[in-house]
This record gives structure tokens, sequence and C-alpha cells, in this order.
């Protein structure tokens, strides 16, 4: 895996060597260039990516099974684009989840992901739960995606986010077989109760599920409120409730000293997508609602909050 150092692209950076570049101007830092660590002084939150196309989502594994899935038009690649433009137009930098799956068929995306200094991370190959995969596939499934986004990035990968959230009480050694594979942390958990996911019982912040020698969890934001945690991370809510709960939400979190992490996917900001047949109604409802506001909405939101990397806001998990 230490190759990767032998196959940096013209104009490329480590994640190790760009957390200590300059961060853009206006945010508050140290004199390495790496974001002050959580105070209610300096807000900075963690813009991440899901890169996925939009037929790889675990609600349509039943209707668009993965051997299939070279058959679908994909629109990652734009979408992703589309994205990254709007981050270079802000200043903004991001981490970005990304399937091995991806980065085999779009290595030039993955490579402009770590030239325009946004953090490469792991997204598991091809979009497969962690609870569903036994101890030996969840470490080939590591494995594999970290080399190919390597070879691609010419990074070094150093966090993980589960598929759909899907590292929970039920995953007790996920955390092990993630340092084991050279992954420093995750950013799988969503501490909130799901009908597909959710560990609501997790610690908010940063913090070692299995202690010493186990990767770091950061989880993604909620915000707690009667007596339970609410939903403070982007997805669906973010397109599904006006734009003011979610500014209001990560405001919340900020005035505590914490550092939200947010997630969205490229094909959020897409309403042109195809339309997958022969899916509930529920499902339907989800992947669907709010497609047409999302990248508006997003564009106030990083006018709205100041946004880095996971790994510069969070300098733990450079060892």
């Amino acid at each position: 895996m230490e190759q990767w150092r032998s196959k940096l692209p013209v104009g490329a950076v480590s994640a190790r060597e760009a957390a200590r570049g300059a961060v853009q101007a206006g945010r508050s830092c140290t004199a390495e260039g790496r974001v002050r660590h959580p105070s209610p002084a300096n807000p900075v939150n963690a813009l991440t990516l899901d890169i996925e196309d939009y037929f790889q989502v675990s609600a349509f594994e039943g209707i668009a099974p993965r051997a299939h899935w070279d058959d679908y038009p994909g629109r990652v690649e734009a979408n992703t684009h589309r994205l990254l433009d709007l981050m270079a137009e802000h200043g903004v930098r991001s981490t970005c989840f990304t399937l091995g799956w991806i980065a085999e068929r779009y290595p030039a995306l993955v490579r402009r992901i770590v030239e325009e200094g946004h953090e490469l991370a792991s997204h598991g190959y091809d979009h497969r739960r962690v609870r569903d995969l036994d101890d030996a596939a969840f470490r080939e499934d590591l494995i594999r995606a970290k080399g190919l986004l390597e070879d691609a990035g010419g990074a070094l990968v150093r966090g993980y986010r589960a598929p759909s959230f899907s590292m929970d009480a039920r995953t007790p050694r996920a955390w092990d077989a993630l340092a084991a594979t050279g992954h420093a942390y995750s950013s799988s958990v969503y501490p909130i109760r799901h009908d597909h996911y959710g560990m609501p019982d997790s610690p908010l912040g940063l913090h070692r599920p299995n202690g010493e020698g186990s990767a770091l969890e950061i989880p993604v934001a909620a915000l707690p409120a009667a007596g339970r945690t609410w939903p403070a991370a982007g997805g669906g809510y973010f397109r599904l409730l006006p734009y003011g709960v979610s500014r209001w939400s990560l405001r919340r979190i900020n005035a505590e000293g914490r550092n939200a992490i947010f997630y969205l996917h490229p094909w959020e900001i897409d309403p042109d997508q195809p339309r997958m047949p022969g899916i509930p109604a529920r499902t339907r409802f989800r992947h669907y609602v709010g497609l047409r506001r999302t990248e508006g909405r997003l564009r106030r939101l990083l006018q709205d909050f100041a946004w880095d990397r996971i790994d510069r806001i969070f300098p733990e998990v450079m060892g």
C-alpha cells in the first residue's frame, strides 16, 4: 500500500501534506495550517460526499443487481464534477467517500478530487452493507476499495464510510478490521433511530468504539433534544425539510462546541436522473423528493457555514 507515494499525479498531494497546507482565506488556523479543533468561536464543519451513482443506493438493490450496473447510464461522473465546480467556486474542501467501483471506471474523476485538495476516502467497493458481510468478506472489501482508490488518486486513504451507515452494535468488530487494513477512522454511524440504520446510543463526537488499537469513529451530525437525537447531517432530510431547519440545527451543534459532519450524494443534485421502475412508493418518495432544490440549498449552506475536510478538522486521524 505504501507504493502510492510513487504514483502521485502532477500537482497532487497526499492527505498528510494537504493537511499541512493553508486553509482557505478567512478561516482560523494554526501556524501549521491546520484548522483549530472544536471551539464555539471556530465552528468549522466537515462537508462529506458519498460518491456513488443513482442506481447504487441500497434501496434499489432488489431491482438494480450489481451484475447489471454497467448497463445503466452512468451519471456520477458529471454530477460529481458539478459538485467539485461548486466547491471550487466557494473555496471549500471536502472529504469524498468514494466507491472502489467508481475508481475503476472513472480514475480521472478520482484524480481531480485529489488534485483540487479534497480528501479521498473509501465507501467500500460496491456498496455492500457491512452488516451483510462476514469478517473475511468485509476485510476483502476494505482492501480492494482502498487499493483501487489509492492507485487512481495517488493519495493515501485513511477514512471510511460504511454504505447506508451500516456499522452499529451488530458489527462490533468492524472498527478493528478498519484499523487492521490501514484505515485511521470511520464516519459510518448516524446516532439516530431510523428504520434502515442508526445507533442512537452512540456518542455524538469523535471516539474509539473498541478502545486503543481500533479505528476512530466520527459520527455524522445529530442534535439531542427532548430526550432523543434528531438528524442534522443532510441526505434526504436536507431535501425534505425547509432549509432553515438544517441551518438552525447546524448552528445549535456549533454552539455546543461540536463540528458537524454533513453529507450529500452526487445524485441528489440531479433531478433529471432516470427513474427506477417497480420501486415502492415510500422508497420513491425518499429518493426523489426535493431533487430540484438541493443544489440551491447547497449553495446557501456553503455560504452560511465554514467547511473543510475531516482530516483537517480532526487532526487525531493523522496519527
